[in-house]
C-alpha cells in the first residue's frame, strides 16, 4: 500500500522560505514520478511542481518558476519542495503525489494515483 506523507508546512512571512517533505512508502520510489499540487480555499486544485524518477527532469506552474525548486533523494524515498520567496498567495494545502513513471512529466492531478494527506503553508502579509 503506498503511503505519502508531507511535512515541513507551516506559516511564514512574506519573503520567506519553507521547505517540504514528502516521504514515500510501500512503493518501489524509482518507479515513480513525482508532483507536488495545492489547493486553496475556495479554488480547485493546482499544478505545483513536478519530477521525473531518475530527478533529471522537472516541471513548474508559471507562477512558481523561478521561487520553487523541486528534487528527490532516491536513497531516502523522499521529494521535496523548496519554497522561496513565498507570497501571500501561495498559501494553500500541499500535496504530494505519485504516478507510474513514463514518458513526460504528468501534470494534471488525474493522472496521479496516489496522494499524500497534505500539508498547510500560509503566508503572512
Amino acid at each position: 500500500q503506498v503511503q505519502l506523507v508531507e511535512s515541513g508546512g507551516g506559516l511564514v512571512q512574506a519573503g520567506g522560505s519553507l521547505r517540504l517533505s514528502c516521504a514515500a512508502s510501500g512503493l518501489t520510489f524509482t518507479m515513480y514520478n513525482m508532483g507536488w499540487f495545492r489547493q486553496a480555499p475556495g479554488k480547485e486544485r493546482e499544478f505545483v511542481a513536478a519530477i521525473s524518477w531518475s530527478g533529471g527532469r522537472t516541471a513548474y506552474a508559471d507562477s512558481v518558476k523561478g521561487r520553487f525548486t523541486i528534487s528527490r533523494d532516491n536513497v531516502k524515498n523522499t521529494v521535496y519542495l523548496q519554497m522561496n520567496s513565498l507570497k501571500p498567495e501561495d498559501t494553500a494545502v500541499y500535496y504530494c503525489a505519485a504516478t507510474l513513471r513514463r514518458s513526460g512529466l504528468p501534470i494534471q492531478g488525474r493522472e496521479y494515483a496516489s496522494w499524500g494527506q497534505g500539508t498547510q503553508v500560509t503566508v503572512s502579509s
